[in-house]
């Protein structure tokens, strides 16, 4: 595990990797997804409901202040930005529940639909607290996931890598999901065989819509052109939600993560 970083240093890395700063998520995209989570398009909403009537322009509002998206009405296109500062406060905001968590040996369930990118992040996060004492949750493996055009997901099942939930593919790829639909078949085998359900969940996508949606404490990653689980933070149904940009290579989250589990008191 890279060393951690130094607050000021991991400033500094999030824009020279891109994780934060100017990022490689065009603006038209942004854009985009704001309309989209608007208008209630499932793809987008990640399997939460909404309270508020979130127009385009109070998404865009809400992304300015909780993601560092510019504020420019008249910027329609070209490159977008994420705040470093905001990655970084809403890690350590992270790393309070996830020292928690490890403290008292909570059950935690870790998913991402991300089969690249952040997936480090995740695997990371779940070895740190399985050595902690934490139960690391897994539920429902081989679960089917229908053809949903609504989530553009085709056939593919629910499986563990490293105690992370992913979707994998028949020939054994992993799958990029936004969908809600393998969380809510993890909760529902819970609570059909009588298990407890997570005290904390970890997570992106749908897979952390749909555990907020369900009353779950619930932390997780986002991208600039996913605005939900900043809704649902601003909604009080997601706990945290870090920007960031979920996509870069796997190996240029390592010193993000070691700040994470350094402040998490999980770092050795």
């Amino acid at each position: 595990m890279t060393d951690a970083p130094s607050r000021d240093a991991l400033f500094d890395y999030l824009i020279e990797s891109r994780i934060a700063g100017r990022v490689a998520t065009p603006r038209e995209n942004n854009l985009d997804h704001f309309r989209q989570m608007s208008r209630r398009q499932p793809l987008y909403l990640f399997g939460l409901d909404p309270a508020g009537s979130w127009t385009p322009a109070e998404v865009l509002a809400l992304m300015v202040e909780r993601c560092g998206v510019s504020p420019d009405l008249n910027h329609v296109r070209g490159t977008d930005t994420i705040d470093p500062e905001r990655t970084i406060e809403r890690l350590e905001a992270m790393s309070t529940l996830v020292r928690d968590a490890a403290r008292h040996r909570q059950r935690v369930l870790v998913a991402t639909g991300h089969p690249h990118g952040v997936l480090s992040i995740h695997r990371a996060l779940a070895k740190a607290l399985r050595a902690a004492g934490c139960f690391l949750l897994s539920a429902a493996a081989d679960w089917q996931h229908p053809d949903e055009p609504s989530y553009r997901s085709h056939r593919s099942s629910i499986r563990f890598v490293d105690d992370v939930a992913v979707l994998a593919k028949s020939d054994g790829r992993l799958a990029h999901t936004h969908s809600p639909l393998p969380m809510t078949a993890i909760l529902d085998e819970l609570a059909a065989t009588g298990q407890p359900l997570p005290e904390l969940v970890i997570a992106d996508h749908g897979w952390a819509g749909a555990a907020a949606q369900a009353g779950i404490p619930t932390v997780g990653f986002a991208d600039c052109n996913d605005p939900a689980l900043f809704v649902g933070e601003a909604e009080g149904l997601v706990r945290v939600c870090v920007p960031l940009d979920d996509n870069v290579d796997p190996g240029l989250y390592a010193p993000l993560t070691a700040y994470l589990l350094h402040h998490a008191g999980l770092s050795g």
